[in-house]
Formats: structure tokens, sequence, C-alpha cells
């Protein structure tokens, strides 16, 4: 049987989180030889008692919350035996659904199966898109909003920082390559989605070792916004403006004043640089 532990982050998705941490342990205790129930009230706490959880040898790891509390998880989970299980309670639930985790009901009956992750110079591990420029300002928006909940968080975050927008120089370094322009934004894709399922990567896979890297160049307010649209069905990649390719590194520079976002959390400014990792975690889903 199964030693499992719960994280519960109870602010994520306004509640939500707190109010099914009830229901999900029930669900999870006839599957399990045993289940801790941790309840984690800062991202510190959470991060301190996932790890100590997978220190002490449990099987499975499962966080109830959104894209926060599983980028908690893999700080944890990754590298180590423990899989990682989420039961999505936040605003974005992208990895959760990469895995193909809806429910309580998808930990349980799921399978177990690996997926590459991203690592940062710094250590830190990501498994959906790290994100600098205009999207990550979005980010930084999107996160200080309370209203709305879900991606229509997102869209409304855009279309703000439209008002500011502009391009910066940046340089982008791969194992194959280097070169330098004036962009608006770039991703860099472990799974497609960021922002509640918004495929700014739309072709990437987290089992082939390579990032998908969307650079979009100096393009103006009226172009961005026509592009906007195109941006929920992964056609913005036929844009003239953007540039798209693969890679197992990438650094990214410039004088830009750039905030990296990974898994949707603030990571640090520009120059940064990650590399894939393959099969570096154990996750449970459909």
């Amino acid at each position: 049987m199964t030693r499992a532990a719960l994280l519960v982050c109870p602010a994520s998705g306004k509640g939500r989180a707190a109010r099914m941490a009830g229901s999900t342990a029930a669900a999870l205790r006839p599957h399990v030889s045993s289940l801790e129930q941790l309840v984690a009230h800062d991202a510190d706490g959470a991060l301190e008692m996932a790890h100590q959880a997978v220190a002490s040898g449990i099987d499975l790891l499962v966080v109830l919350g959104g894209d926060g509390g599983a980028h908690l998880g893999i700080q944890a989970c990754a590298g180590t035996p423990t899989a990682l299980g989420i039961v999505p309670a936040g605003t974005g639930n992208d990895l959760a659904a990469a895995i193909g985790s809806r429910s309580v009901e998808d930990v349980v009956h799921g399978i177990r199966k690996t997926l590459d992750l991203g690592r940062l110079s710094t250590g830190q591990w990501f498994a959906t898109v790290l994100c600098a420029g205009f999207d990550s300002a979005v980010n930084e928006r999107a996160n200080a909003m309370r209203w709305p909940a879900g991606p229509r968080r997102y869209d409304l975050a855009i279309l703000a920082e439209l008002a500011s927008l502009k391009a910066a120089p940046l340089v982008v370094t791969t194992e194959a390559e280097s070169f330098e322009l004036d962009a608006t934004m770039v991703a860099i894709g472990n799974t497609p989605n960021y922002g509640g399922g918004i495929p700014v990567c739309p072709g990437a896979d987290a089992h082939d070792g390579l990032f998908d890297v969307t650079v979009v160049e100096g393009a103006s307010r009226s172009t961005l916004l026509r592009m906007l649209p195109t941006l929920r069905t992964g056609t913005h990649t036929d844009h003239p403006t953007v540039r798209t390719f693969r890679a197992r590194e990438v650094s990214l520079a410039g004088d830009n004043g750039w905030i990296a976002y990974a898994d949707g959390e603030r990571q640090e400014a520009l120059p940064i640089t990650v590399r894939t990792v393959p099969d570096a975690l154990t996750v449970v889903g459909r």
C-alpha cells in the first residue's frame, strides 16, 4: 500500500482548497496505507512541509491547490522516488491539466508516469512555462488582482498591460546559436499552456527532452491586440513577428529589466539560464 501526504494550500482558488480538504482526504484514505494531512498557511510553510514529507519516505505527495502549490510540490519531489499528485483547486491549474488530473479521482485511479522538468541556474524547478517580458508583467498584474477568478483574470491583465507596452533588447543563447533582437516577450515551454489554458508554446511536450521557445519580436499595441484571439488557439505562432524554436538549454539576457516567471511564480530578473532535465519528476494522472 502507498504512504501518502495531502498538502492543502487553503488560500488557493479563493478558499476553494480549504473547502475541499475534508472530502479530498476522505476520498484518498481508502486507497493508501497512511495519509498525513498537511495544512500550509504560506508558501514558505508549504515548501518546508513538502520537503519534510518527502524526506520521511512517502510514496505520494498530493497537492490540493493551484499551480503555485504544485510548483512547491515539484521542488520537493523532483529527482526523488516520491510521486506528485495534484487535485486542482486554484486559478490556472495548468500543470494538473498537463498531467491529466481534473479531480481526486484522477489521482486515486491514475497511473504513474515521468515528466521532464526545467531547472533554473538557481536550482529552482519548473514544469510548465517560464516567461519574461510582456507576459511576466501580465503575471505580476494578474497575481495582484482580486477579481475575477480563473482565466478571465489573465485576459483582463493582458489588456491592462498593453497600455504600457514597449519592446526591449533581448539576447537569446542556446546550445546551438545566439541572437539579439528587440522583443516584446519570450516563453520557454516544457508543456504548452500557461495562464489558465493559453497554449503559448503549443508544440511543447514534457517527454521529448526539449523546450519549445516562443519569442514575440517588437510589435505595436494594435498588432498585439489583433494577435490576442490567436493565443487561445495556438495559431499565434503563424504570425510574422513570432519566432519559435526548440532547445535543451536557453539563456536570456538583455538590458530590459524583465522579471522571469515560472509555473506562474515570480523567479528572478534576467539574465537567467534554464535547462531541461529528462524524466525528473514522477506524477500521477490519467
